[in-house]
């Protein structure tokens, strides 16, 4: 039986609650090796169509391997202004299921809150993620994340300067 046939929601949970912990604890390089190469990152507009092109609507973030490669460098500079001194965050998951399932992906949906507290202010992004999860030489990695907002905008906090 493969790992993907095999793979429990306690399983699937327990790497996303790894996903969250990396972030929490900023280790952003480790983070990244959870992902294949040729992923996608995706958080679209709070307004639009979640499942948009890329190309033919507005998203918050549409990372592919290489740009979230780039983006995980930039955070760790001191020079990411919006993030030095770095904000300290909580993600929380729960609610995780299973959406599809097949020899070769599986797709996960789970509910989160993060929160990010910087200079004085706490921000409060909320939602659900949609991960497509693959077995990459027998270890589970992301092909793509969809983090969808259940904001109607990104008002008060007015930026996203944070992985979700």
């Amino acid at each position: 039986m493969s790992l993907l046939q095999a793979l429990t929601r306690v399983e699937a949970e327990d790497f996303l609650i790894l996903e969250a912990a990396l972030l929490n604890e900023w280790k952003l390089h480790e983070w990244r090796k959870l992902y294949t190469e040729e992923c996608r990152y995706l958080v679209p507009n709070p307004a639009g169509d979640p499942y948009a092109p890329t190309d033919a609507s507005l998203y918050l973030i549409a990372d592919d391997g290489h740009h979230l490669t780039e983006r995980v460098k930039r955070l760790n500079k001191k020079t990411a202004h919006a993030e030095y001194p770095r904000s300290k965050t909580r993600r929380l998951i729960s609610n995780v299921r299973f959406l599809e399932r097949s020899a070769e992906q599986v797709k996960v949906e789970s509910a989160f809150i993060t929160y990010r507290s910087n200079q004085g202010v706490t921000d409060t992004f909320f939602g659900r993620h949609e991960h497509c999860l693959v077995d990459v030489g027998g270890a589970l990695r992301i092909q793509e994340k969809r983090t969808i907002l259940d904001m109607e905008a990104l008002r008060p906090q007015g930026r996203l300067s944070i992985i979700v």
